[in-house]
């Protein structure tokens, strides 16, 4: 298990070489460019001088040459393994305070869609499974199918105009009313829980589909496995049938989600985020990628690359908890 926890970890660091040259370079290639938007008009008398002072104190180039982006990936790299993701030019603080402070609300959503998702696609598969082309496997199948379809952007939108503009349920966007002054702490935690009920609602609803489609399948592949036969001959329980020995082997392919999950939790729903107007980590990113924040992009690309090899790696050492056929040891 070292050995192989050792080898992957080698391999990691190669490939997250890898992932930061692309991203060096596709963030190099962007056509927006934050110094643009500084300038401002430029019929302006002093737009050429401003420009090049502007350049010079970002240190970039206003056409780079591969010279130039094969140096700055390298003053880039060399900060980075220092653990210095360089100067947020959009928030002008350090790149991982921008990141980590922006990180909780992010987490906070995400961590709670995942458990509400889990909680509800696991059990809704088996059961699905367990009675196949019933009304409630129907149902289910249709509603998922539809949360599979909906872009993120669209029933956002969807949701908000039904039940934040015309019921008037829920407020429109951001985390917090404007309160009294007076207001107790309770107030002001259920003022923003009743903030975050549809972003949860889109995150949870357009997530259980696959991962209920995903239980359905592998149970019914499971159900039609010949130890399960044997275990209804020797006169076991549906129930024991089914969470005991159908259960464990449907989660060895419900593992491989994992991979997806951490990357997830702290990365932040950048579209989700965007269209309630949640000031998390994903809307952060996403304003720092419009005003083309070199430092930011990149760091917070390489926070996500991170996080995913991690996960694939976890993933890789959970096939061998759920599953004892499974040996890491070469």
């Amino acid at each position: 298990m070292v050995k192989y926890c050792v080898k992957r970890l080698l391999l990691s660091l190669l490939i997250l070489f890898g992932v930061s040259v692309i991203l060096y370079v596709l963030v190099r290639m962007m056509p927006t460019s934050y110094i643009d938007s500084l300038l401002g008009d430029p019929t302006l008398a002093d737009f050429e001088k401003r420009k090049a002072e502007l350049y010079a104190y970002y240190g970039l180039e206003e056409n780079p040459t591969f010279k130039g982006v094969v140096s700055g990936y390298w003053d880039w790299l060399v900060n980075f393994l220092k653990g210095d993701m360089g100067v947020s030019f959009k928030y002008n603080q350090p790149v991982e305070d921008v990141i980590f402070q922006n990180m909780g609300i992010s987490f906070t959503i995400s961590f709670i869609s995942l458990i509400l998702q889990l909680i509800i696609a696991i059990p809704l598969g088996i059961k699905c499974a367990c009675n196949q082309y019933g009304k409630l496997d129907y149902t289910a199948t249709v509603l998922t199918m539809i949360g599979i379809s909906f872009p993120t952007f669209f029933f956002g939108s969807l949701v908000i105009k039904i039940f934040a503009l015309e019921l008037g349920w829920f407020p429109v966007n951001g985390i917090q009313s404007s309160l009294p002054v007076d207001a107790t702490g309770w107030e002001i935690f259920i003022d923003q829980v009743w903030h975050l009920v549809l972003p949860m609602f889109v995150l949870v609803f357009l997530s259980i589909g696959s991962m209920m489609r995903y239980t359905r399948t592998n149970t019914l592949e499971v159900l039609n496995a010949d130890y399960i036969r044997t275990a209804r001959a020797k006169g076991l329980s549906e129930h024991t049938v089914v969470y005991k020995h159908v259960f464990r082997n449907t989660m060895i392919p419900l593992v491989t989600t994992l991979a997806g999950i951490l990357p997830g939790l702290f990365g932040g729903s950048m579209i989700t985020e965007t269209v309630f107007g949640i000031p998390g980590i994903g809307k952060t990113a996403y304003d720092a990628l419009q005003a083309g924040d070199i430092p930011f992009i990149m760091g917070y690309n390489m926070f996500i690359a991170v996080l995913t090899v991690i996960g694939i790696l976890l993933t890789d050492i959970m096939y061998a908890v759920v599953d004892p056929r499974v040996k890491l040891g070469k």
